[in-house]
């Protein structure tokens, strides 16, 4: 038992010495593009644009998504203008779907202790 408690203390302390390098971060979300294919096909599907996830699927497979690529499949959209600039505004670093409305209410859908779904 001492060993165990040995690792754990360990492994804390570890844990305060981690920083995150947030130049790394900024490069590598310059670099996913990608990640705005959700709120697209969202609009997408919106304003009825039909198979909003097979053309998604043909802009990106096999190929690098960058800016420019999801520029112009966004300007490529029949969409109306003030969703097209919304969706042209975004990028990587600003997007984050549901991501704060989740971690606000996570104490409404997960029992930390034991890890699974409260009902």
């Amino acid at each position: 038992m001492p060993r165990l408690y040995l690792l754990i203390h360990y492994c804390f302390a570890q844990l305060v010495v981690v920083q995150v390098n947030k130049v790394r971060l900024d490069e590598d979300l310059e670099q996913t593009w990608e990640v705005l294919a959700e709120p697209i096909q969202t609009v997408m599907r919106r304003y009825g644009i039909p198979e909003p996830y097979e053309k998604l699927k043909e802009m990106t497979r096999g190929q690098a998504v960058t800016k420019d690529s999801i520029r112009k499949f966004i300007e490529g959209l029949d969409l109306p203008e003030d969703a097209q600039s919304s969706l042209l505004k975004l990028t990587p670093h600003s997007y984050t779907g549901e991501a704060e409305n989740l971690a606000a209410n996570i104490w409404n859908v997960v029992d930390l202790k034991s890890g699974f779904k409260i009902k």
